[in-house]
């Protein structure tokens, strides 16, 4: 019987370890995927650290995955042996819920994520539900696709859907795995892209990402800065700071908005009187669909926009693991089976 390699953490908190199974096979209704890369994103931590409810342990971590379809199984006529693909965050759903009725797909009740609902891509292989994989286009590399299925399009789907039209200030809220790609996705969108993030010695990688400002958040005040510039029309924050949030709400214009995609347990800070006079608006932003995961890829394509990798192979699944969790890592570490 064939086997692959895996990477799995054999209860919360614990240690990673390489281990051999059976390749599985596809059923009904699910294909298989080599897979060739895999991104280690930050919320992998929550589920080896099991804040998720239900994690199933052993754990393959793992949601940001790329790879090449090998397998199908009965009932699939959407996919074919050898198509290259991508599967992120929005590994399935359920398709009978209120949510999925109303075709709001990410917002499934049952969403089946990749290292939650079933093992992940810390692996040579994953199969996943036939909804789940995305398209990725021949001028993107499995590497550089990988954490557009996570990372990636939720930056992208955030920008896209907001209030923001071309021309208008935008604040990207962190330099990380998320706002890196956030930064190249905004100056392609056609807004005055504005960096914000601690130090100095930022502001350089800002430039480089096509930054228009940068605003250093330890040199003064941040809403004031963002105010200076005209007041912006959205912050995308990005980093997992609810106090360096809080900061930036200040500064936004009338009808602004402060959206979220970085995580953060810590309550994010507004007082009504922030909100009512100016129409200003704080929300969360999620992941994306399948399809709108390909459609990130293909503005990726089109445009230029790729992440700042750093690879490991799968053996080093934990220190590369350890790595990211350290914030040594600029900007997404993606193991390569």
């Amino acid at each position: 019987m064939p086997t692959i390699r895996s990477a799995e953490v054999a209860e919360p908190g614990g240690p990673f370890r390489i281990v051999e199974r059976e390749l599985p096979e596809p059923g009904p209704g699910q294909v298989r995927i080599a897979v060739e890369a895999c991104g280690v994103c930050r919320t992998d931590a929550a589920f080896v650290g099991a804040a998720f409810p239900e994690v199933p342990f052993p754990l393959v971590p793992g949601h940001e995955i790329a790879g090449r379809i090998d397998a199908v199984g009965a009932g699939v006529q959407q996919w074919t042996v050898g198509t290259r693909v991508a599967v992120g965050w929005f590994g399935g759903n359920c398709g009978i819920c209120r949510s999925c009725r109303e075709g709001d797909f990410i917002h499934c009740e049952r969403i089946q994520v990749p290292g939650w609902a079933y093992p992940g891509g810390y692996s040579e292989a994953v199969v996943v539900p036939a909804t789940a994989p995305a398209r990725i286009p021949d001028a993107i590399s499995a590497v550089e696709a990988a954490p557009m299925g996570c990372a990636g399009v939720a930056t992208f789907t955030a920008l896209r859907g907001s209030r923001a039209r071309a021309g208008d200030l935008v604040a990207v809220l962190g330099l990380g795995g998320l706002g890196h790609l956030a930064v190249q996705f905004a100056v392609k969108l056609g807004f005055e892209t504005v960096v914000v993030a601690r130090g100095a010695d930022r502001a350089e990688a800002a430039t480089r990402l096509g930054a228009h400002h940068y605003v250093d958040s330890t040199a003064g005040d941040v809403a004031a800065r963002l105010q200076e510039l005209g007041g912006a029309r959205v912050v995308l924050a990005t980093a997992g700071d609810s106090a360096a949030m809080s900061a930036t709400v200040d500064g936004l214009r009338p009808g602004g908005e402060l959206v979220v995609v970085g995580a953060d347990p810590e309550p994010i800070r507004v007082s009504p009187f922030q909100l009512i006079a100016t129409s200003r608006s704080v929300h969360g932003h999620p992941s994306g669909t399948a399809r709108e995961v390909e459609e990130t890829l293909e503005f990726a394509a089109l445009t230029g926009i790729r992440p700042i990798t750093q690879t490991r192979p799968l053996a080093e699944a934990g220190a590369a693991y350890d790595r990211m969790l350290a914030g040594e890592a600029r900007y997404r570490v993606v193991l390569t089976p």
